[in-house]
């Protein structure tokens, strides 16, 4: 058995994913080069692969049309939406991810930004930089609105720690029952209601269909309210955050995430006031990849014995 591993991060920060893959007698063939890979460079890539490995490749229709020996496809993370899961179907392909194993990781990171922000510690470490001694009263989280947009696993990671701030949790899921985001410490708001009343608002849906968050929608977010976005850029109108930033309404951003990455030098988020950037870390941790890279090589073991997975994508 063969695993052809795309993406760079498998098992960067832990080797527990390679000494699992030898213990299961699961080959690995690297070939990260250019990542993420797309259109015929990545058909080349794994044109007799029956197995691969993905991050933030591109694995289109025509991709898997070129590619008749593939049996499994994985997903080394939660997001499948650069997976034409359609097209896999109909050509009998199992898609497997790893749903959970970087909720942690990426929730952590959310309060830092968070913190961050509010407590506008990079304004403050600027400033000390360059010398000056400075007062920068920030705010509490206590008390403040959090409104999660997205309440799987990792929206309640961060429900969880935020809790534990004293914040008052609001969440929108579309794919949630109300009674279950209740049920586990959240007041379900509709998508305009969580947007309206948040003090800060932190997105953890899937991407893809266009922005969630277009013009109209961050217009009505308060004044002085604050953005998070450890998910997909795609889910924001990035052109109109910018303008919001800018004119002052939000007290800052902070992404993890941009609609192309990395964005470009004149990208007009990156010369916006009071924001916070980092690329895409948010799953980057020792534990996250030790989760990430083992359930994947055993899912694909799993796929290859004819066997079922435990993370299927359906």
């Amino acid at each position: 058995m063969r695993l052809t591993v795309l993406t760079p991060s498998f098992g960067k920060l832990s080797g527990a994913p390679a000494q699992r893959a030898a213990d299961l007698g699961l080959e690995l063939e690297h070939c990260t080069e250019g990542h993420p890979k797309s259109g015929q460079g990545l058909i080349e890539a794994i044109a007799r692969a029956e197995a691969v490995l993905v991050g933030l490749d591109s694995v289109t229709a025509d991709v898997i049309s070129a590619c008749p020996r593939l049996r499994v496809i994985a997903k080394h993370g939660a997001g499948v939406d650069n997976i034409d899961l359609t097209a896999a179907a109909e050509a009998g392909i199992t898609v497997v991810s790893t749903p959970g194993a970087n909720a942690g990781a990426v929730a952590d990171l959310t309060l830092g930004l968070m913190l961050m922000g509010a407590r506008r510690v990079q304004e403050a470490e600027a400033s000390l930089r360059a010398g000056r001694w400075e007062v920068f009263s920030g705010t509490e989280l206590a008390g403040r609105q959090l409104g999660i947009l997205g309440f799987g696993r990792i929206g309640r990671a961060v429900a969880q720690r935020a809790a534990a701030f004293g914040m008052r949790i609001a969440a929108y899921d579309p794919f949630v029952p109300e009674e279950a985001i209740g049920e586990a410490g959240a007041q379900p708001l509709s998508l305009e209601e969580a947007v309206a009343t948040s003090d800060f608002l932190s997105l953890h849906l899937p991407g893809g269909g266009g922005p969630l968050l277009t013009p109209e929608l961050l217009a009505t977010m308060p004044r002085g309210a604050a953005l998070i976005n450890a998910a997909r850029g795609g889910l924001v109108d990035e052109a109109a955050l910018a303008e919001a930033l800018h004119a002052g309404r939000l007290s800052f951003a902070a992404l993890d995430a941009f609609s192309s990455e990395p964005p470009a030098a004149d990208h007009p988020l990156l010369s916006a006031p009071r924001l916070i950037a980092t690329p895409h870390i948010g799953a980057y941790s020792d534990i996250a990849n030790a989760n990430m890279g083992t359930w994947a090589v055993e899912d694909v073991v799993r796929v290859l014995s004819d066997e079922e997975p435990r993370f299927p994508v359906r």
